[in-house]
């Protein structure tokens, strides 16, 4: 499977065009990625198609440990999510993650917002590459019923943490996607899928100068575009695998 990050309807349209098979819809990438609006999933929706986009679910940047209020407000945004999806939104799944103080998985909060999923399919996102031990980390989503791991393998790229993604994959066989993401490169795929992920997930986006000025409180004079060539590429990458396993 082919995931790809996007933030908006022209990068999710140009993403399912090109022939990714999911996106993973947030805001803020140049920072780990946020919670995107209401709005923003709908368009998205639209745009990607039913039973397509999974939405990232993170309150804030600055790592993964989080209070008691930054939880509740968590399990309320997968809360409406869930009750969108069952009213026909087209919501595929959520992206979620909670770590200790110490870096291990919080099962409490974690397990709050699985439960508050209902029937959408649960993400365990890149948390994962700051804890001390992965291991045990997917030993914990593996009894929370999560469905999927993103994951460089506790490296900065996906690439150098091969190792590490091949052990994951090992350790849970079927009973867990180990999907590799973190600055994949297309000629990276076939390597990542030998070691045993079953999906990849890149973001394929470029900078584009702002049409018009910028500067106090507009942020940068850039922004970030879905990049169709790139992701064209990375799923011929994926199908030629599929074929050659086939």
């Amino acid at each position: 499977m082919l995931e790809i990050a996007v933030q908006d309807p022209d990068g999710a349209r140009a993403a399912m065009a090109a022939g990714a098979d999911r996106v993973e819809l947030c805001t803020g990438l140049s920072t780990g990625g946020l919670t995107p609006s209401s709005g923003l999933v709908a368009a998205v929706v639209e745009a990607a198609g039913p039973g397509r986009v999974h939405v990232l679910v993170r309150p804030r940047e600055g790592g993964f440990v989080y209070s008691s209020a930054e939880v509740g407000v968590m399990v309320r945004d997968v809360e409406l999510l869930a009750r969108g999806a069952a009213n026909g939104s087209g919501v595929a799944g959520v992206v979620v993650g909670a770590l200790l103080p110490g870096g291990a998985l919080d099962v409490a909060a974690t397990g709050r917002m699985v439960a508050a999923a209902g029937g959408l399919e649960v993400t365990f996102h890149r948390a994962i590459d700051v804890c001390p031990e992965p291991e045990a980390l997917v030993d914990g989503l593996l009894e929370l019923g999560i469905a999927r791991v993103l994951t460089s393998g506790c490296a900065s790229r996906s690439i150098d943490g091969i190792s590490v993604i091949a052990a994951l994959a090992a350790r849970v066989g079927d009973r867990l996607e180990i999907q590799a993401g973190g600055g994949v490169r297309v000629e990276d795929i076939p390597a990542l899928l030998d070691a045993g992920a079953s999906a990849v997930h890149l973001s394929a986006r470029r900078q584009e100068d702002a049409a018009g000025p910028s500067g106090p409180g507009g942020g940068t004079a850039a922004y970030d575009v879905t990049t169709p060539d790139i992701v064209t590429k990375a799923a011929a990458a994926v199908a030629t695998y599929r074929n050659r396993q086939a």
